[in-house]
């Protein structure tokens, strides 16, 4: 049925349910991860929710699904209690002590119906936001021994002419992670608890928020086009700054989505009835699910740096590494965020020798705007390059200035 959305301030059709999701997710490959309404809603219907996706048969709910067409259960693990339940912007939003004890009960009542689920509290819609850190502490003092991930957002977007502080805004999302560690540890700390809460980064991205005017005015149009962003060259650079920061937090950060996938702030358009395209940011994403596997690896960086206008000097190049055990490969990704200067790269390999490139991919365009359209798809896209050596225990290249790099290498032996 169609409804009003008072978060968007639209009609949706609801022509995507649950059943069509689902259907998505399993021709996609992907674990799909839902989340349980918090604000106009609360613990029975997070549990009959549950029950209609996970409980096989045998009851009202599980029946209905039946009746429905979807004869075995959806087995959804990953849950979400709620989101940004701390914004003013939100539909039944709670204060941080309402908002922790509903989570507690949810879950309680989540995991008589599935203990196998996994549950995610909210954190703080933002950094930015007055009650950060203190939302964190409140809510986990309340739901820790009941949750096992919290919840960060983040976006960012250039403003004015300031190509520098944009480039380095993974330096904001670095310090984010880092103050919601040392909350989720104080926390644990206090309860003296044995369990390491782990870190869900279940909303980030570029986006341009400046150029929205607000759900508040919306005119209740039928599933309206919403923030449709065009991503230029520098975009998708600053996002693999995100990527990199994501995977040198991996043994906190166990969950992270950009958001979204379509259309919406999205690295994929595509207009109804013609033509969908990739948009620049599709490609650091790209990239990182396919070639990040195995361990993340601590990268030990020595980089010049330059000066920006938020955040002072920051290092003009950054990293990060995977190792694939099974195959014996390393995977490297690299962005020079300077906005002047290309900057030779050297890579010590001692610690992983014999291996050779098998890949070398990079996204730089010489005018940053530059864009991707439908009538030009592949104004900027990735590009393979054999600019990589390996020397011995050496590897070098040139990192041009805003530039993303994803480096593969294998051993020789290796196909």
């Amino acid at each position: 049925p169609s409804r009003l959305d008072l978060a968007w301030r639209s009609i949706e059709p609801n022509t995507f349910g649950l059943a069509e999701f689902m259907e998505w997710t399993r021709l996609a490959g992907v674990e799909p991860m839902l989340a349980v309404n918090l604000g106009t809603r609360g613990v029975q219907e997070a549990a009959d929710l549950l029950e209609y996706a996970n409980y096989p048969k045998g009851t009202q709910l599980s029946e209905l699904r039946r009746q429905h067409g979807q004869a075995e259960p959806f087995d959804v693990r990953l849950w979400c209690l709620g989101n940004e339940m701390d914004g003013p912007w939100q539909i039944g939003r709670k204060d941080a002590r309402e908002y922790g004890r509903l989570a507690a009960e949810t879950a309680k009542a989540m995991r008589l119906v599935d203990p196998r689920v996994e549950l995610v509290a909210c954190g703080s819609s933002n950094r930015q936001m007055p009650t950060f850190g203190s939302w964190e502490a409140t809510v986990l003092d309340e739901a820790y021994d009941h949750v096992d991930y919290i919840s960060l957002h983040a976006y960012y977007e250039q403003h004015a002419d300031d190509l520098a502080s944009f480039l380095a805004t993974s330096v904001d999302m670095d310090g984010f992670i880092n103050d919601v560690v040392a909350t989720c540890d104080h926390v644990r700390a206090k309860r003296r608890s044995k369990k390491t809460m782990r870190l869900s980064f279940d909303e980030w991205n570029v986006w341009y928020q400046s150029r929205f005017d607000g759900a508040q005015n919306q005119s209740w149009d039928d599933a309206p086009r919403l923030i449709e962003d065009d991503y230029t060259a520098a975009d998708a650079v600053a996002l693999g700054g995100y990527l990199i920061t994501l995977l040198n937090h991996a043994d906190r950060v166990a969950i992270a989505c950009q958001a979204q996938l379509v259309n919406v702030i999205a690295p994929i358009r595509t207009e109804p009835g013609g033509p969908a395209w990739r948009q620049s940011i599709f490609y650091p994403f790209a990239h990182t699910a396919r070639l990040a596997r195995g361990k993340a690896l601590q990268v030990s960086l020595r980089s010049p740096e330059h000066h920006t206008a938020e955040y002072g000097g920051v290092e003009s190049i950054t990293a990060a590494a995977s190792y694939d055990e099974s195959t014996g490969g390393l995977s490297l990704f690299i962005v020079n965020r300077c906005t002047t200067d290309a900057i030779d790269v050297e890579v010590d390999l001692r610690g992983l020798p014999g291996l050779r490139v098998a890949e070398h991919q990079m996204i730089h365009d010489n005018d940053p705007t530059a864009r991707n359209r439908a009538d030009a798809p592949d104004r900027v896209t990735s590009q393979l390059t054999e600019g990589a050596v390996v020397d011995g225990d050496r590897l070098a290249f040139t990192a041009p200035a805003i530039s993303w790099t994803a480096l593969t290498l294998r051993p020789e032996a290796h196909p």
